[in-house]
């Protein structure tokens, strides 16, 4: 796209016939092209553009010149002083020899294009008038490029921080610092990262920081929980199947590694990774290559994979339930979220920093917390670590009158460790029921709990030993939505 906006030169040449050549060239185009200064010296155009480096957004210049400044040296400077600027050379040094390594080693200095002056019986106009005026347009457009993708990339940098700032990682103690550090580090190096952690403790955070401190934060994140999608549809999900492939297969699907492509996948919860499924990633972290379901050639992807798991992987190896060479494949960098017990020192600035958040959603002031109640809060073993924290500064919130006493903080805390009962309370030796109600009644709650205990629907399934599907028709029949 020609543009119409007015484009200001700054030439440089040291022949005032040669100056007049250039003017006259460009004398039909005035009206979008301009020469703002004639300078005959390299030394005069660099004092020209360290005073006015947005002035100017095309340099054409002889390629030998009065002064101790020209050729390559000069466009070097000039590049380093304005980085946008384009470089347009004439010169006649090329009319006589072959110019191939002439014009490779200017265009590898940052000149844009480079053009002859004459042979001898062109006068008037630079020689190649049409070239050198379609050499001005293309490379104000190539300026207006550049800087478009500059203030891109620092939008997108700005995206990328403000991720990063809306989600911390909070903890002062020498285990969280020990642990940012690392994250520091590895997103600075392309290479597959194994986070291990017990549940709640923020492994999925690790990888967010990750991905948006890396090189490849303007591409995709894509967060994958491997427990909650079913075995059978695992490879569908992850690699993505043509049409027609399968029955019900009747559009072609992208599978999350094409989505990522160029980006980072999180596969949380990767010890629950089937393996059939296993085997197919195993071919993507070696070759590079998705094994798409129906479809006879491979298809390439440059993703960058992040595993994570509260599971022991060396003891799912020795059962057979993991592949080895694919975990020394994830596990090439690793990080160790610890567990809230272990950082109990965290805890206040955790609460604060959660209390800060919340107060504004539930419309409630701040409470101040007393010594006491922050001492039971740092006497508790937080099965749940970062997750229940969460969820006990909220009933904090909630039901404070202000200033938050031990009191309180037992009360909350107790009733996260009363055993669940599930014998219904109208239940007594006077008042026997029979036993399919109470059965009944018993699987009812006892779904319930087991539900509520369980990331999704499918993890809930497997810790009652059913199939998915059964899973949810038990739901119905119990009257559970």
């Amino acid at each position: 796209m020609i543009t119409q906006n007015s484009i200001n030169l700054l030439l440089i040449e040291d022949e005032e016939f040669d100056v007049n050549r250039v003017e006259k060239t460009i004398k039909l185009f005035s009206d979008r092209i301009r020469i703002c200064d004639v300078v005959s010296t390299g030394e005069d155009a660099i004092d020209l553009i360290k005073g006015h480096r947005d002035k100017y957004d095309i340099v054409i210049m002889d390629y030998q010149i009065s002064g101790s400044v020209y050729g390559e040296p000069l466009v070097k400077e000039l590049k380093k002083l304005s980085p946008f600027i384009q470089i347009i050379i004439i010169t006649k040094m090329t009319v006589n020899q072959t110019n191939l390594n002439f014009a490779t080693s200017l265009l590898q200095s940052g000149a844009f294009w480079f053009g002859t002056k004459y042979p001898g019986d062109i006068e008037d106009y630079i020689y190649q008038p049409t070239d050198f005026i379609l050499s001005i347009l293309n490379a104000y457009e190539r300026k207006q490029l550049e800087m478009d993708s500059v203030r891109n990339q620092k939008k997108l940098d700005r995206n990328a921080q403000t991720i990063i700032e809306s989600q911390p990682i909070i903890g002062q103690t020498t285990l969280m610092a020990e642990m940012k550090s690392l994250i520091d580090k590895f997103s600075r190096i392309n290479a597959n990262v194994l986070i291990t952690g017990e549940s709640g403790t923020g492994k999925e955070l690790v990888a967010t920081h990750i991905h948006f401190l890396s090189n490849r934060k303007s591409e995709n994140f894509i967060r994958v929980n491997c427990a909650a999608i079913p075995g059978e549809l695992i490879e569908s999900e992850l690699f993505g199947f043509e049409k027609g492939s399968f029955t019900g297969a009747r559009e072609a699907r992208r599978g999350l590694f094409e989505q990522a492509n160029g980006g980072t996948i999180l596969l949380d919860e990767i010890g629950e990774l089937p393996l059939a499924a296993q085997a197919k990633l195993l071919r993507v972290l070696q070759d590079g290559e998705i094994d798409k379901i129906g479809r006879s050639k491979n298809y390439r992807v440059d993703v960058r994979v992040i595993a994570a798991t509260n599971k022991e992987l060396e003891t799912l190896m020795i059962k057979k339930k993991f592949r080895e060479d694919l975990y020394y494949r994830l596990n090439i960098l690793q990080i160790h979220v610890p567990p809230l017990k272990d950082r109990v020192d965290d805890i206040p600035l955790l609460i604060q920093y959660f209390m800060n958040h919340y107060s504004q959603d539930f419309g409630v002031t701040t409470p101040i917390i007393s010594d006491a109640a922050y001492k039971s809060l740092k006497d508790y073993s937080w099965p749940g670590n970062i997750r229940q924290l969460r969820n006990v500064t909220q009933k904090i919130l909630l039901m404070s009158p202000g200033i938050v006493e031990e009191d309180l903080v037992h009360t909350i805390l107790k009733k996260l460790s009363r055993p669940e009962t599930f014998i219904p309370a109208e239940i007594t030796s006077d008042n026997i029921v029979p036993l399919k109600k109470i059965e009944f009644e018993f699987r009812r709650k006892y779904v319930a709990f087991v539900r509520a205990r369980s990331k999704n629907d499918v993890d809930a399934a497997k810790k009652l030993g059913i199939a998915p599907p059964n899973f949810h028709r038990l739901c119905k029949d119990l009257g559970l939505k």
